[in-house]
């Protein structure tokens, strides 16, 4: 994820950010005369802020979930609305017509990233990512490389014996955990690693062993962690209070290159080899395209600290978005066994006894339906990812200046009721009946946008969707899904982890299809 989302304050931190307002308040004074000289900004309206911090202290005090705080914001201030946060400005979009306009409409004016934290800079090599790039030739080649040459129907279609043996053996994980543990099972862990498995062996070109993939992913985990945002996010001035963390980063970021590294140096030298061992399993690997990649605007391939960055964003990109897809489907499932009778019933007359391919689930329309109803109510994230304008822009008839992050609240957009009947409703059937139906993509006109919209959207889409389909059309042929007594279904709980998860972790109990 690359939003600048806020946090829940300890007592430290509070008295933190009041030793900043002391620090800043003389700043502040100083330049109030300047600030009343220049144009006044036209901004959506929003809760008034204190001095410096602005409403950051409303935010963290508030003792909610950011997404609930702005949920209860919206009703108040309308569709779209500000929050100063610290330094940061935040214009949050919770309306389909303003994400259109911004993301279709000004699609080429809002492309852009905002401003990263050094933190962040590290880990991204200076924005040299996909998701974090500056709308520019480096987005550019970037993405045209990834979407070309990685996630193109065709070129997805080459790993189709990879996601074959990845899905067979989570079966086999899911099995084995539920004869240890009174045929219960936890779903998102399983679902986790085989899209990691999946996504490791694409990324690499290799095949590893479970542990070296747990190893691998338990890094990936320590990257996204580290790269929570803190307080001096918001108010770099109390960066001196954060040097601890500042060089426990540059540890996880030394660690990560350490991690990675050797796998790039393999595969680059079994490519200059000509050679085809059985670690080299897989013909073709997206550290393919990149060794010789060329950059718009500059002569240089990309580092090596670069391509352990490019990898990186690989792998994290696609696995806990699709994993917390299939928590989710499973849970929705659990609740509505009527729903989880007609996916059976639509493989049995699909496929018969054979096992379900992925060819097979691009036919079966119900299955369709629900992973689409899926996305929309459990987006993988509350918020795409940020945006930002590249020159001073206008949306609802309000400003937005270069240095605002633009917030778009998926959740929001998904749930609003002028173009959804009965949107807090789980019912695949909406997508059936002809009356409702969506373009995830937004291209058509914004109802749901789950990968985002416009020019900044998710190059995995292809990918998730079908990793979704496969994945969760063979867990049901192979396993009916119950709940587990203890735990309720009613009320669908969650919280932000990397992406939103059920909170608790979701365990279901599990009987074999015969």
């Amino acid at each position: 994820m690359d939003s600048f989302l806020p946090f829940t304050l300890s007592s430290d931190q509070y008295r933190i950010l009041l030793t900043a307002i002391v620090f800043v308040a003389s700043a502040f004074l100083f330049l109030v005369p300047k600030l009343s000289k220049s144009k006044r900004l036209n901004l959506p309206p929003g809760p008034p802020g204190w001095p410096v911090v602005g409403n950051l202290f409303q935010v963290a005090g508030s003792g909610k979930p950011f997404f609930q705080y702005v949920r209860e914001l919206i009703p108040v201030y309308g569709p779209i609305l500000t929050l100063k946060m610290g330094t940061r400005t935040m214009v949050i979009i919770s309306s389909p017509e303003l994400a259109h306009e911004a993301l279709i409409q000004k699609g080429q004016v809002f492309a852009n990233r905002p401003r990263e934290n050094p933190t962040r800079k590290v880990f991204s090599v200076n924005k040299f990512t996909v998701n974090s790039a500056v709308y520019g030739p480096v987005w550019r080649s970037l993405r045209r490389n990834m979407v070309q040459n990685m996630l193109s129907n065709s070129r997805l279609k080459e790993f189709r014996e990879v996601r074959v043996s990845a899905v067979d053996l989570m079966i086999d994980r899911m099995k084995s955990e539920a004869e240890a543990n009174q045929d219960v099972v936890s779903v998102l862990k399983h679902a986790r690693f085989a899209v990691f498995c999946i996504l490791v062996s694409m990324c690499f070109g290799v095949e590893m062993d479970g542990d070296e993939i747990e190893r691998i992913d338990q890094m990936m985990k320590t990257v996204l962690i580290i790269l929570d945002p803190r307080i001096d996010d918001y108010l770099p001035i109390l960066a001196p209070f954060f040097s601890k963390q500042r060089k426990q980063a540059m540890q996880v970021r030394e660690e990560q290159i350490k991690t990675l590294l050797p796998y790039i140096d393999a595969r680059r030298s079994a490519l200059k080899n000509h050679l085809g061992s059985d670690k080299m399993a897989v013909s073709f690997s997206y550290l393919d395209t990149l060794y010789d990649l060329k950059i718009e605007g500059r002569q240089s391939t990309p580092t090596n600290d670069e391509l352990v960055t490019l990898c990186s964003e690989f792998l994290n990109g696609g696995t806990d978005t699709t994993a917390t897809a299939l928590e989710w489907a499973i849970a929705r499932l659990i609740e509505k066994p009527e729903i989880q009778s007609r996916i059976y019933e639509e493989i049995k007359s699909t496929v018969g006894d054979r096992k379900v391919d992925e060819k097979d689930v691009e036919s079966m329309v119900y299955l369709s339906a629900v992973t689409k109803e899926l996305l929309r109510k459990h987006p993988p994230t509350y918020f795409s990812l940020t945006h930002a304008v590249t020159e001073p822009a206008t949306l609802g008839g309000y400003d937005v200046p270069t240095d605002a992050n633009v917030e778009i609240f998926l959740s929001g957009i998904a749930e609003d009721d002028r173009v959804w009947s009965d949107p807090k409703e789980f019912n695949p059937d909406r997508f059936l009946s002809g009356k409702e139906d969506a373009d995830i993509t937004g291209v058509k006109g914004v109802k749901m946008i789950p990968f985002g919209a416009g020019r900044r959207i998710c190059p995995g889409l292809s990918m998730a969707s079908l990793h979704i389909d496969l994945m969760l059309a063979r867990m049901v042929q192979e396993f009916q899904w119950k709940a587990l007594p203890s735990q309720k279904m009613s009320d669908f709980s969650e919280k932000l982890e990397f992406t939103v998860v059920m909170d608790p972790a979701l365990q279901a109990v599990i009987t074999a299809r015969k």
